[in-house]
């Protein structure tokens, strides 16, 4: 420890004097929350239940931590005793790529991520199967593959009805309600549960007193109690209950006042006789009414006579004065339930034009972390200390909206500009998360490289498809500058860490990227082999399999990797037997899909097809989609299949701004692996940060986790693997469209245990 820390016990005290007075600073006057209704994901409870209870948790603990850490020694003793590390310190960077890290170092673009590798180690690191950051960080919290923690994609099937339904979360009605005029009172809270199995490292570490602070893992909604502090990440909703539902207001002339977006709506917006443009903002579902209308509130833009700015007047808002293409502060939105029972949430807005229209851009309406009307932290307070010492930030999971740019709603300038605002927020809380857990663990996801990635990799190509009708230079190094962007804030922790010993450093991605010019509707192709079938033999079927007769379809594709056989027993209108029949199905599916060549290249589309159920041995591969299918560089499943729709083709060019992915075959998108000690192995796997963790900290990994200690017991000094020259860890970086990840073809690789059996 050096000598500028502060000793841990007074470090733990501070921290628990710090939550007190934030608790002590709730008394301000507030509004009260409500959870009103999965639709919403509201339950029925009142904030100053939450800050009586807060404070008096608060006062107990430190009326009582004398008393509790006396007790701890005594039974417990010291919890690091074994320990090779006192606190270890994990940046998850979602998406950092190996191949453009490799070229970005050789640059010279990145000197601290190349200072990082030459105190310990830089390598690719294995990621799951598949590839995709919901199933990539659940192996990661809790050291499994997929048939041991369930989750497969972002979306699965209900089984009984083939509808659309989260992997992650299952949010159900309260059953029992007061009927008092048009209100229904629920007199409990609706159900919120996460569906991941499996226990997280950082509860196994809790468990035995080494004490954590997880921010924004994805995949931790709602969160879990445990000994530390956690911070939900991705999956979290925004207050309409969706994974992230924006507004667009403009005086653009149309047909009729309202306009759908996939992932947004839009509002024609009409001035009066006065010149004073009068709206409303569409909040969440009010679901104490009977009936659930929409909660709105109402708003004036008064235009500035330069045409240079605008003031936004919201019912119970302070005006808002808007300059144009900058994002306003956070703004908190009070919805009136009625019955005395307010709803609140924050956005910001973006005043995108002014002439010759008004376009007025509303990110989704986030829940309010001061003043939380779902749990979207452990303990429920701990949102509010950090919105009480940071100021309001960005709660939803997938908080960049992509959806908004894929829709052209926001130019790649307003794109930018919110992830760089989001990435200043979650810098913030890490640096806060670090001045307090001088011991345990800290972990911190940023989600900035993946968006950023997901929304400009088509920069990188200039051939890419999506580039028709778009600029393609200005936002040419949106890449890189993000990449730099992280390496900066990791100068900064390794300056503030010095050389202290104690610390392990950990800068880490769940998968690396790849381009994606082709999406490939596998529903489509079911149909032309004859494993799906539609009613009165239409050639298409909208979204969800609107059109299929079940009845005659053997397979089915939904999400973004997983296609499903249509079996008795498990499906509610299964017609594929168990046994010879489904084997000798799977089998021929298998055959076909990896010789499917795309017409336009003349190339292979798919790389490998994977049996979920025989390749892994967990208890929960039976809920697995029953063929993974692991896509070449350059494809995806189109944006159709993954909502289970039927197109008139198999193949189709990708001309969203989404053109860069990492849903293909988990060979060609290992992520990155920094940290300051060597390790032991040359290709670690995402399995194994888990339990080489907890072996840091001298414990035992839990007996269901199946990484591996890639830590040498020498500890730092030990270098049995260092960090090797870029390049020869890499070929060649990743270059300009490119198909294949170069990763792919490392000359590193040794023989190792697959965890994911793929």
């Amino acid at each position: 420890m050096t000598s500028r820390e502060p000793k841990p016990r007074a470090a733990r005290a501070t921290h628990v004097l710090t939550l007190a007075l934030t608790a002590t600073q709730l008394f301000a006057p507030s509004v009260a929350s409500a959870y009103i209704g999965p639709g919403a994901g509201f339950a029925f409870a009142g904030s100053l239940f939450m800050v009586v209870a807060a404070l008096g948790l608060a006062l107990l603990i430190i009326l009582l931590w004398p008393v509790t850490t006396l007790w701890r020694l005594i039974r417990v003793g010291n919890p690091f005793r074994n320990a090779s590390a006192k606190r270890v310190v994990i940046v998850g960077l979602d998406g950092m790529d190996p191949g453009l890290a490799t070229r970005f170092m050789q640059e010279g673009r990145l000197p601290n991520f190349q200072r990082l590798a030459e105190r310990g180690v830089f390598r690719p690191l294995d990621t799951s199967n598949p590839s995709l950051s919901p199933i990539a960080w659940s192996t990661f919290s809790t050291g499994t593959d997929p048939s041991r923690h369930g989750i497969y994609d972002f979306i699965t099937r209900d089984p009984c009805t083939c509808a659309p339904m989260l992997s992650s979360t299952e949010i159900r009605d309260a059953k029992k309600v007061l009927n008092i005029g048009r209100y229904m009172i629920p007199l409990e809270k609706p159900k919120i549960r996460l569906l991941r199995k499996g226990t997280p490292f950082w509860k196994l570490l809790g468990d035995k007193h080494i004490h954590s602070i997880i921010q924004r893992v994805p995949i931790t909604f709602p969160p879990e109690p445990f000994r530390g502090l956690l911070l939900s990440g991705m999956c979290v909703p925004d207050l309409r209950g969706s994974q992230g539902t924006f507004s667009f207001f403009s005086t653009a002339s149309g047909d009729a006042g309202q306009a759908a977006f996939t992932g947004g709506e839009q509002t024609v917006l009409r001035r009066n006789k006065q010149g004073v443009i009068r709206s409303r903002i569409v909040g969440p579902d009010n679901s104490i009414e009977k009936g659930h209308p929409r909660l709105t509130l109402p708003f004036s833009l008064i235009e500035a006579n330069d045409r240079s700015s605008a003031r936004l007047e919201i019912d119970g808002c302070a005006p808002i004065q808007l300059e144009l293409q900058r994002y306003s502060e956070w703004i908190t939105l009070t919805f009136d339930a009625g019955l005395g029972i307010k709803i609140t949430g924050i956005v910001r807005f973006y005043l995108m034009s002014l002439e010759p229209d008004v376009n007025l851009y509303m990110t989704p309406i986030h829940i309010d972390p001061e003043n939380p009307a779902m749990p979207i932290s452990h303990p429920k307070i701990y949102s509010v200390y950090l919105a009480k010492k940071q100021g309001p930030f960005a709660t939803l999971g997938l908080a960049e909206d992509t959806w908004a740019l894929n829709e052209r709603v926001i130019d790649e300038k307003a794109f930018f500009d919110q992830a760089m605002l989001i990435c200043d927020e979650r810098e913030q809380m890490f640096f806060d998360a670090l001045e307090h857990r001088r011991q345990g663990l800290v972990t911190t996801v940023f989600d900035t490289t993946d968006r950023i990635q997901h929304m400009f990799y088509r920069y990188l190509d200039p051939t890419h498809p999506a580039n028709r009708d778009k600029e393609s230079s200005a936002y040419a190094g949106a890449i890189a500058r993000t990449y730099e962007r992280m390496d900066g804030m990791v100068g900064k922790l390794l300056d503030r860490l010095g050389d202290d010993p104690e610390t392990v450093v950990i800068a880490m991605s769940d998968h690396g990227f790849t381009n994606f010019r082709r999406g490939v509707n596998l529903n489509t192709w079911l149909r032309d082999e004859g494993y799906l079938v539609l009613k009165d033999d239409a050639a298409t079927s909208g979204d969800w399999f609107e059109k299929v007769d079940w009845s005659r379809t053997r397979a089915f594709s939904l999400g973004l990797t997983g296609l499903f056989v249509n079996r008795k027993g498990r499906e509610r209108s299964g017609i594929v037997q168990e046994g010879d029949e489904y084997v000798a199905l799977i089998a021929e599916m298998m055959r076909k899909l990896e010789a499917l060549v795309d017409p336009a290249t003349g190339e292979r589309c798919i790389r490998k097809v994977r049996s979920a159920i025989a390749s892994a041995d967990g208890p929960y591969r039976y809920d697995a989609p029953d063929l993974l299918v692991g896509y070449e560089g350059g494809y995806r499943n189109s944006w159709e299949c993954a909502t289970g729709a039927v197109t008139p083709e198999v193949f189709s060019d990708n001309t969203k701004s989404w053109s860069g992915d990492h849903c293909v075959d988990p060979e060609i998108v290992p992520g990155v692996f920094f940290c300051n000690r060597a390790i032991t192995v040359e290709r670690p796997h995402i399995a194994d940060i888990s339990s080489s963790v907890m072996r840091l900290f001298g414990q035992e990994p839990g007996r269901h986790m199946q990484g591996r200690m890639i830590f040498a017991d020498g500890g730092a000094s030990a270098k049995v693997a260092g960090a090797l020259d870029p390049a020869t860890l890499l070929q060649s970086g990743a270059a300009p469209g490119a198909l294949v990840h170069p990763a792919a073809a490392t000359d590193t690789r040794v023989e190792r245990r697959e965890v994911a059996r793929a």
